[in-house]
């Protein structure tokens, strides 16, 4: 099974989950055989914009079957609905951590992302009315 993580730096499994899917540079694809790490690889995102489906054919194309992620947007979620690869939401801290439990099935998942996401979103525009 091959294992695509969105990663905050490129750090590989010692990276931390980003909390924007959509806004990684670096997506950690880790390999698992027999229930244990074989391998990983640390990617950086080859555009510097993306549009809808990018992502997702970026990490079907890196041979990714499952995602593990915070936050997602539904258009993305459906694409790899479409190509048939499991996504997680709601996956949080260091990726080494995060794919060991996935395995294990302890994987536990911050039910209230996309309410924190939202919160951010309208924070960061209040934000920016202010600096104008």
């Amino acid at each position: 099974m091959r294992i695509a993580i969105p990663a905050e730096e490129d750090r590989g499994l010692e990276s931390n989950v980003s909390g924007h899917f959509g806004r990684a540079r670096y997506f950690v694809f880790v390999d698992v055989e027999d229930n244990k790490i074989k391998s990983y690889e640390a990617v950086g995102i080859p555009f510097e914009e993306h549009g809808p489906g990018d992502l997702p054919g970026f990490i079907k194309e890196h041979g990714g079957e499952v995602v593990l992620a915070y936050g997602m947007g539904r258009k993305a979620v459906d694409y790899f609905n479409d190509f048939g690869i499991t996504v997680v939401t709601g996956a949080y801290g260091p990726i080494r951590e995060v794919v060991k439990a996935f395995i294990e099935q302890v994987l536990e998942v911050d039910p209230n992302w996309k309410e924190k996401i939202r919160r951010e979103k309208e924070h960061k525009g209040e934000c920016e009315k202010h600096r104008e």
